[in-house]
């Protein structure tokens, strides 16, 4: 009878194996897991039953982060996820402490690497180089007011396309499908221009890529990194997306550049002052590189934000709009008399405050999600309370409570559309309380230095959208229906995806044909 022996050597190789490699990796994660240990877990914490409570939370994320915000005021609690734990945190100065910690220590860009696995579905350059965000904060939020015509001129349209209602009977209109083809249209009137933002498959593109992008995104989470290009590939139709917007944006890109050589510089006569521009401008250098690749991602990358930020709140507000017919006259008031004196222009949405307030307050009730301001922790974060959260960790701001405190907001749970505007008419109080300014206790656009760039932009789109359908038309739910229950999945928030809402076309007014 034979045994199996091990020599000297080879035992003495296991040993230099587990102690150089195994052993360090098991002590690393043992004190990942006792500081992980040490903030209460909502759920179950065991190593089987945590499983379970991470599949109760893709359905119920809401109940579960209420829970916690309610339990631990003003501190951390973490929550199970398929394949990892999220700690979520709450309260003025454990949100200061996220602004104000270093990109070193919390990542907004890893974060949302690990979220939306952005290297293969939104574009590793634009990652690694983020020019893109420096062209939304500066040259396409500043010429806003230049471009506010084709803004307005595209939204009217749009519309005119797409709910083509009379004034002699009821129009019934599937909503969020259709808003984001108005919002694509209209997006991409600035960003690329006519004939473009009209064309019927560059519109379907970006909005199936906003959806690709984060089914996509959960479909390579649950495969390792060395197969992800492969998956990318294979298992998600980004590069479909891909191609098909190269197809569409390549011929602009390459006569751009032309018209660079033809006149020995990057200003010449009739440039378009759109964002293939700005993004051609900011790309100089070594970012000439793969030029066609880089400038594609990124349009595309803008309007995955763009679409769906502004589609969720736009479809959102019309919602409550349909379910509370009386809030039309006051705000229909407000908007005639602004363009009246203004025109429909980016100063006469400055000017709109019931307008803005409204926005605001049906994204407080219904935001995008339950959480905002997520960060990777890159290294072991000491917050002031004392918490420390371990290095690779994602970390994030449980909004849809701080929205629902009593302690924050009076009546949380009812629609008070003049909340803000009101607080605007207090002395002193003018240019606070907006939807794109900085309040701790709002977090749609996030906050600190990624504080979205583009809020203004979706703002002001927003408000010239919503003001568009209240001077044109009249909206109601069928049978007077009631606001329609968002889809949650997950923290991620939507409206719902099959309501209807019903159009009837107004008497043309001065502000509705201006």
């Amino acid at each position: 009878m034979s045994t199996l022996s091990l020599s000297p050597q080879a035992l003495a190789l296991g040993a230099i194996f587990l102690a150089t490699f195994l052993i360090p990796k098991l002590l690393q994660w043992r004190a990942r897991m006792d500081k992980l240990n040490a903030i209460p877990t909502v759920g179950s914490s065991g190593l089987f039953s945590s499983h379970l409570s991470a599949r109760r939370y893709k359905m119920h994320a809401r109940e579960i982060i209420q829970e916690g915000y309610t339990k631990f005021p003003g501190q951390a609690f973490k929550v199970p996820l398929p394949d990892r734990w999220e700690v979520i945190v709450s309260g003025k100065q454990m949100m200061e402490d996220i602004k104000k910690a270093s990109d070193l220590d919390l990542s907004f860009i890893e974060a949302v690497g690990e979220t939306m696995q952005s290297d293969y579905t939104l574009g590793m350059p634009a990652r690694v180089d983020t020019y893109q965000v420096e062209v939304v904060r500066t040259p396409l939020t500043r010429n806003l007011a230049a471009r506010f015509d084709d803004l307005r001129d595209e939204i009217k349209a749009a519309f005119a396309d797409e709910i083509p209602a009379k004034e002699t009977e009821w129009m019934k209109v599937p909503m969020l499908y259709t808003v984001m083809k108005i919002v694509s249209r209209t997006s991409n009137r600035y960003f690329v221009g006519l004939p473009l933002c009209r064309d019927p498959d560059y519109i379907n593109l970006n909005i199936e890529y906003t959806i690709d992008a984060f089914n996509g995104a959960k479909t390579l989470q649950r495969f390792p990194t060395v197969l992800k290009p492969i998956v990318r590939q294979f298992l998600t139709d980004v590069p479909t997306c891909l191609k098909r917007a190269t197809k569409h944006i390549e011929p602009l890109i390459k006569e751009r550049l032309q018209k660079e050589v033809d006149f020995g510089s990057s200003d010449w006569p009739d440039k378009p002052n759109d964002l293939i521009s700005w993004l051609l401008d900011e790309a100089k250098g070594e970012r000439r590189k793969d030029i066609i690749y880089n400038i594609v991602s990124r349009v595309l990358l803008v309007n995955f934000a763009a679409i769906h930020t502004t589609s969720m709140t736009f479809t959102n507000a019309l919602f409550y709009l349909a379910a509370n017919p009386h809030l039309a006259q006051p705000l229909r008031e407000e908007i005639e008399s602004t363009v009246a004196e203004f025109g429909w222009t980016k100063a006469a949405m400055g000017k709109m405050w019931k307008l803005d307030s409204f926005l605001k307050e049906t994204t407080r009730l219904d935001g995008l999600g339950g959480l905002t301001m997520s960060r990777m922790v890159l290294r072991d974060f000491t917050f002031s309370n004392g918490t420390v959260v371990p290095a690779g960790t994602i970390v994030s701001v449980a909004s849809y409570g701080m929205h629902h405190d009593d302690a924050l907001y009076e009546d949380p749970e009812t629609l008070k559309p003049f909340r803000f505007s009101n607080k605007r008419e207090m002395e002193g109080e003018g240019i606070k309380h907006q939807m794109v300014g900085i309040d701790p206790s709002f977090g749609l656009f996030g906050g600190g230095r990624h504080m979205c760039p583009g809020r203004f932009f979706a703002v002001n789109e927003i408000k010239a959208l919503v003001g568009h359908i209240l001077v044109t038309y009249d909206i109601k739910f069928e049978g007077d229906g009631g606001y329609p229950e968002p889809d949650w999945n997950g923290a991620s928030l939507s409206p719902n995806g099959f309501a209807q809402v019903m159009f009837r076309k107004r008497s043309a007014t001065p502000a509705s044909t201006a």
